[in-house]
């Protein structure tokens, strides 16, 4: 296959950064930094490691890792051999990752020092997957070193890689108790990174913070937009406020990505150690009001929102908060966004309606499932599963999950209540169980459960929150527990989700 002269890809944008900003630096991280032209290099070594395992354009390498130099040099590195980046949530039990590798069946695997005691013993134990690596320059368990695959000197031809080729597979929530995989093309992060470029204004001379994981859309996304502006993130491998407001100040950090409690945690620990992130210009996620509130009375910055997911390679809509309050911004100039009824009409403006996207940033489908794919895409439109409304300007607003895709976000996580209520009812006499999200200061949002178990007493609600614990990540344990010897059903039988939350509140 030629590849056409209108294809961009990640590595593109890569390579365009080293050649316009070559001596800028790129990435930071404790006391290293890399400039562009370095960070290139890195790439095309890493990249000459991987060709020389055999590793070729559609493997798949699953990561397991906290934010790391080389998890950035790996997205390079597959982005230019073609080869998918399948990141995991480090978060995730050992049960939990293994269905992941189930879906994406990987030929390599990295992971680093933080998640060894995951994948204890599995490169003797899963043969299908050739290579095991993990960060740094020491073997342990057949692990080898990855410092070991970057290969100094002419690096290996660059494979044939279209705009709509995948670059990386994003893990959304266990719907259906194995992640769905959205499949994100080189185009798709193209797009949204001038997309980003415009809304923010971002230049050469800013610095990104970059603290949330890299399996994520947010952060990932995001640095992706500073490298394609020539501007630099400061990475870390995991969130501390303490040392966010150090980093901050040091090295003039402009932008922030954020999901509760960040925002809240960086403005205490600012306020404690005397510090009015004189640098800060924008601040962007999801956060409570009272927070963002803070944020412009205490600092200059701005926070900004909107509405996406990672299906949608990140926001869709976007705005100032302060240019609409309660709003979730209007349109992006690359997608068009409908609100749609059950069959597919458009709903009166000022009516709920399920949000719809179609355009540049749009996944490819969800990996290795064609048929959640089309009824996904059915009629033409991306079907986020998501409610809002209109208002008369075109403003959007953000309603509610539709029901059958029901959706918690503590911290920013996706949790799927099927999946915990799945658990739950695993429990020795327990015999039904609503599980649901209710508002919480710190996180956002909070999972409660409600047990239906004869006698009402038989558990307590720590034991509940530690079983749950026990089988899949805990940041899908309920918070709130309520027990009860009779759940409110349908006439069908089924657990009338809506009767629950009535009953129950939000409350213990």
């Amino acid at each position: 296959m030629t590849i056409g002269a209108r294809a961009l890809s990640v590595y593109d944008v890569i390579a365009r950064a080293a050649a316009l900003h070559g001596a800028r630096v790129a990435l930071v991280q404790g006391e290293h930094q890399w400039t562009f032209a370095e960070l290139r290099t890195r790439v095309d070594a890493l990249a000459t490691g991987l060709a020389g395992l055999g590793l070729a354009k559609g493997d798949r390498i699953c990561i397991l890792a906290q934010n790391d130099v080389a998890y950035v040099d790996l997205y390079g590195a597959c982005a230019r051999q073609g080869i998918i980046a399948y990141p995991i949530n480090w978060r995730l039990t050992a049960q939990e990752v293994e269905r992941v590798l189930e879906r994406a069946a990987p030929r390599m695997m990295v992971v680093d020092a933080s998640t060894l005691s995951v994948v204890e013993g599995w490169p003797q134990r899963k043969p299908t997957i050739a290579h095991w690596y993990r960060f740094g320059d020491t073997s342990a368990g057949g692990f080898q070193p990855l410092a070991s695959l970057y290969r100094e000197g002419a690096p290996a031809p660059a494979a044939e890689v279209a705009a709509d080729d995948t670059f990386a597979v994003i893990s959304t929530a266990a719907v259906d108790v194995i992640p769905r995989g959205a499949a994100l093309t080189h185009a798709n992060i193209v797009t949204a990174n001038l997309t980003a470029i415009a809304a923010f204004g971002t230049r050469a001379d800013d610095r990104y913070l970059l603290a949330l994981p890299l399996f994520h859309i947010t952060a990932l996304g995001t640095a992706l937009v500073h490298l394609h502006a020539g501007a630099g993130s400061i990475l870390v491998s995991r969130y501390d406020a303490d040392e966010a407001v150090r980093l901050i100040d040091r090295h003039r950090v402009t932008h922030v990505s954020d999901f509760p409690p960040v925002l809240a945690t960086l403005l205490d620990a600012a306020e404690k150690a005397g510090s009015r992130l004189a640098s800060l210009r924008d601040v962007a996620g999801l956060d409570a009001p009272d927070t963002i509130k803070r944020l412009h009375e205490k600092t200059d910055a701005r926070f900004w929102t909107g509405f996406g997911q990672s299906e949608t390679s990140g926001f869709v809509s976007l705005q100032r908060v302060l240019d609409k309050p309660g709003a979730a911004g209007r349109p992006v100039p690359a997608a068009r966004i409908r609100l749609v009824d059950d069959y597919d009409r458009d709903v009166p403006v000022g009516t709920p309606g399920e949000i719809v996207v179609r355009g540049p940033l749009v996944f490819q489908g969800y990996f290795a499932q064609p048929d959640v794919t089309a009824y996904t895409f059915r009629n033409g439109w991306h079907h986020t599963g998501d409610v809002g409304r209109f208002d008369a300007d075109g403003w959007l607003y953000y309603v509610k999950r539709k029901p059958e895709k029901e959706l918690i976000k503590p911290g920013g996580e996706n949790v799927y209540p099927a999946e915990v209520e799945t658990v739950i009812v695993q429990m020795e006499g327990v015999t039904g169980a609503c599980v649901y999200g209710v508002p919480d200061t710190k996180w956002g949002e909070a999972v409660k459960a409600v047990v239906e178990v004869k006698p009402a007493g038989r558990y307590t609600a720590q034991q509940v929150t530690d079983f749950v614990g026990d089988k899949i990540a805990r940041f899908k344990r309920p918070h709130i527990v309520a027990f009860t010897d009779a759940l409110p059903r349908t006439a069908e039988g089924a657990v009338d989700r809506d009767a629950v939350k009535t009953t129950f509140g939000a409350g213990a």
